[in-house]
C-alpha cells in the first residue's frame, strides 16, 4: 500500500517544441515516438505538417492543427460498470487530458494501418481528413458517440 493517501502526482508543465513553439506539436512528437527516438518522431511529425501547410493553403497551420485535433476529439465515451452481477456500459463525459490523448492515439493509429505511403504522409493525410470532417479518425470519434449515446438509458449508473 502506498504511504501517499490523496495526494496525485503533480502535472508537470508540458514542453513546447522547437521549430512551432506548441505544446500540441510537442505532444504529437511524443505520440508518434517509438523506442525512445524523438528525432525519428520529429522528422515524422514535421514532415507531415509541412504536406498540411502545402495542401492546406491560404490558412495558418497551427490552426489548421488545432481544429483537426479539436474535430478528433471524443466528448464522451462508456465505461463498464458492474451493478448487481451485470455489466452496463455507462456514458460518461471525457476530460479534456484524456480527450487529447484519445485523439492522438487513434491518429498514429490510423496513419500506421495506412499501407502504400509513407508514415509522414499518411499522417498528414490523417491530419487533413480530420481537418474536413471525414477520415478513419472521425469514424472512430462517430462511433464512440454512437455508442455512448446508445446506452444512455444506463447514464444514472454514472460513476
Amino acid at each position: 500500500m502506498s504511504r501517499r493517501f490523496n495526494s496525485a502526482a503533480a502535472k508537470r508543465p508540458a514542453q513546447t517544441d522547437p521549430k512551432y513553439g506548441s505544446e500540441l506539436v510537442s505532444h504529437m512528437i511524443n505520440y508518434f515516438m517509438r523506442k525512445g527516438k524523438k528525432t525519428t518522431a520529429r522528422r515524422i511529425v514535421y514532415a507531415a505538417l509541412d504536406e498540411v501547410a502545402a495542401k492546406v493553403e491560404g490558412k495558418e497551420l497551427l490552426e489548421v492543427l488545432d481544429t483537426a485535433v479539436n474535430n478528433m476529439k471524443p466528448r464522451v465515451e462508456v465505461k463498464s460498470r458492474r451493478v448487481g452481477g451485470a455489466s452496463y456500459q455507462v456514458p460518461v463525459e471525457i476530460k479534456p487530458a484524456r480527450q487529447l490523448a484519445l485523439a492522438l492515439r487513434w491518429l498514429a493509429t490510423y496513419a500506421a494501418g495506412r499501407r502504400g505511403m509513407g508514415m509522414s504522409k499518411a499522417v498528414a493525410a490523417e491530419i487533413v481528413d480530420a481537418y474536413n470532417n471525414t477520415g478513419n479518425v472521425i469514424k472512430k470519434r462517430d462511433d464512440t458517440h454512437k455508442m455512448a449515446q446508445a446506452n444512455r438509458a444506463f447514464a444514472h449508473y454514472g460513476f
